[in-house]
């Protein structure tokens, strides 16, 4: 008699792979964050242009019998002047920092960008709070000088933002 042949067992069908969320890893971006949100840097330049830019638009708006004026940022006197300045300076920082001029190690640019925006903000505020004498028929305030105070004060987080990303 012969002893019939072990017949090897079945191959055992395999259990489905769970997906394991946790232990998977993650797709990466092809870009770093550094490179897709320089936060700091973009809000610099931009609210720097803004500021330069809202100089001339209407800080007093007045009427009478004729048309509504206005009276620009830039014919406010001096501190209108040094709005307009200041945002051109934060922009000139901006362009040196892209042409590979930076400022030296004791002077940190986010502090220079904060110092900055907190002087043109207290040039606006002083517009907004003192209407100049020669411009007492001017009861209303414009939208401009809105706009410059919410420039100096997107200079001001840009600042901030700035030295988050350099420590």
């Amino acid at each position: 008699m012969q002893t019939p042949d072990e017949t090897p067992d079945p191959p055992l069908a395999d259990a489905p792979e769970e997906d394991d969320w946790l232990v998977a890893p993650r797709p990466r971006p092809s870009r770093s964050f550094e490179q897709v949100w320089g936060w700091g840097q973009q809000l610099t330049w931009v609210s720097g242009l803004v500021l330069a830019i809202s100089a001339f638009t209407g800080w007093y708006v007045g009427s009478g019998q004729g048309p509504t004026t206005s009276v620009i940022g830039w014919h406010t006197g001096t501190l209108g002047k040094l709005v307009f300045f200041i945002g051109l300076a934060v922009l000139a920082l901006v362009i040196l920092r892209e042409a590979g001029i930076e400022l030296p190690a004791t002077v940190p640019e986010s502090l220079v960008v904060i110092a900055l925006g907190a002087l043109s903000t207290i040039f606006v505020l002083i517009r907004l709070i003192a209407i100049p004498d020669e411009f007492f028929g001017w009861h209303g305030r414009g939208i401009g000088i809105f706009i410059s105070l919410f420039a100096s004060l997107a200079v001001i987080a840009a600042g901030l933002l700035r030295a988050g990303e350099e420590l």
